[in-house]
């Protein structure tokens, strides 16, 4: 048995060791275990604010209808938390979008900024020497 014990005692699960087993209404659709030779394990969704108790293992004894109890509890303490949906908030879409889109401009800022794409844009002036050697200039500057 797996039982709740403090503030309102009553059974959340049964499991046989032919492994029949009962969940209880109140833990209906909301209770998954897995049994694996003397281990079981025990998983409860969808936990509301009353779930909270000492939840105890006990076994029923050979030839008799008493329990026996294992020495220590699980105490469960659940509060009540208020969830937001923001699957129904296309703001939180938008956001994201601004926010990818802010740091991409960034990104792309700062590599133009290393990269200086000043002097790639900048008209070069031609690295050419011009000489002329034409006859007529030539003229004065031999040697007589």
């Amino acid at each position: 048995f797996l039982l709740k014990t403090h503030t309102q005692p009553e059974r959340v699960l049964y499991v046989s060791s032919q492994n029949a087993s009962t969940i209880f209404p109140a833990f209906a659709n909301r209770l998954e275990y897995s049994k694996q030779e003397k281990k079981i394990v025990i998983t409860l969704h969808n936990l509301q604010k009353n779930d909270s108790d000492i939840y105890l293992c006990a076994g029923v004894v050979k030839n008799s209808s008493f329990l026996s109890v294992s020495r220590s509890g699980t105490m469960m303490l659940i509060k009540e938390v208020e969830q937001t949906d923001c699957s129904n908030s296309p703001w939180g879409i938008y956001g994201l979008i601004i926010v990818v889109a802010l740091l991409f401009s960034a990104l792309i800022c700062c590599t133009l900024y290393h990269v200086n794409m000043k002097k790639y844009f900048q008209k070069r002036k031609p690295n050419t020497v011009y000489e002329d050697m034409s006859y007529s200039s030539r003229r004065n500057t031999l040697i007589r």
